[in-house]
């Protein structure tokens, strides 16, 4: 059964010096500030849509390897995923770098580079930024 998510950005004047919100609307936690200074230089208690995107795609990965994990028998005490998406102006978002730390009883660490890999292409986020370069730093911890 599919799902669908809200959220709503408005914004206020030119992209240099106006100002917006973005909202997250599904789950009703909150109302956060954007701006272009936010997004192109320091965030300054405000959000960027690359920081949503990060939290996207490091919550998702994380789902993902310990679906994997669990569906080969080795199921994580637990996993750590930090996104780091870059955004270059005048370029856009030029790449995404996934650093994973995971505690698995069980597990090989070649086995875990294996899994951890195969999260990283089946990740239904890393499919949808398939445009940029996701890199992948994984180990057990």
């Amino acid at each position: 059964m599919a799902t669908t998510r809200t959220a709503n950005a408005h914004w206020e004047g030119p992209l240099l010096s106006g100002q917006g919100t973005v909202s997250l609307d599904s789950s009703k936690l909150g109302t956060y500030d954007v701006t272009w200074a936010s997004r192109s230089e320091e965030p300054g208690g405000r959000t960027s849509p690359e920081e949503l995107i990060a939290a996207a795609h490091s919550t998702c990965y994380s789902m993902a390897l310990s679906h994997g994990l669990a569906g080969a028998g080795t199921p994580p005490e637990k996993v750590d995923t930090k996104a780091e998406v870059t955004f270059q102006p005048g370029e856009g978002i030029t790449g995404v770098h996934l650093t994973v730390r995971a505690s698995v009883p069980g597990i090989s660490a070649a086995d875990f580079e294996k899994a951890a890999e195969a999260a990283k292409a089946g990740c239904p986020v890393s499919k949808a930024l398939a445009g940029t370069t996701i890199t992948l730093d994984a180990a057990l911890v």
